[in-house]
């Protein structure tokens, strides 16, 4: 009556290995979610942070670089 292991039955192996299956399932497919929307959605949020950052660099330059004596419309003639 000995048992070669072949017909018995680890339950606790198959729900670990299961579990982590089922894991690995979904990150699979949270990762391709991702891919999609980046391709459909354009940028990354680190790439709308950069250009967030340069366009507010830029206007402070800008307005460093106004003139005093101009007048709203840009004239210096007054």
């Amino acid at each position: 009556m000995g048992s070669d292991g072949g017909n018995i039955v680890n339950f606790s192996s198959f729900r670990k290995i299961s579990r982590e299956e089922k894991k690995r399932a979904e990150k699979k497919r949270k990762d391709e979610q991702a891919a999609a929307n980046r391709v459909r959605f354009g940028r990354t949020g680190a790439e709308k942070k950069t250009g967030k950052l340069e366009r507010e660099r830029q206007r402070k330059d800008h307005d460093g670089k106004r003139r005093e004596d101009a007048n709203e419309d840009g004239d210096t003639s007054s």
